[in-house]
């Protein structure tokens, strides 16, 4: 699920950035969202619960 979001907040900040060329700190702020996402993900590693 976390690599998921992450990829689907990197794809819609590279569309924003380079398509649109929006360049306001939310368009940035989508990428540091999906970094850390993805840092979420591999530091808790699989999750046991069903």
């Amino acid at each position: 699920m976390w690599i998921g979001i992450a990829a689907l907040l990197v794809v819609i900040w590279l569309v924003s950035f380079l398509a649109l060329h929006i360049s306001g700190g939310l368009i940035h702020l989508l990428l540091v969202i999906a970094v850390i996402s993805l840092i979420v993900h591999f530091v808790r590693g699989r999750s046991s619960t069903v």
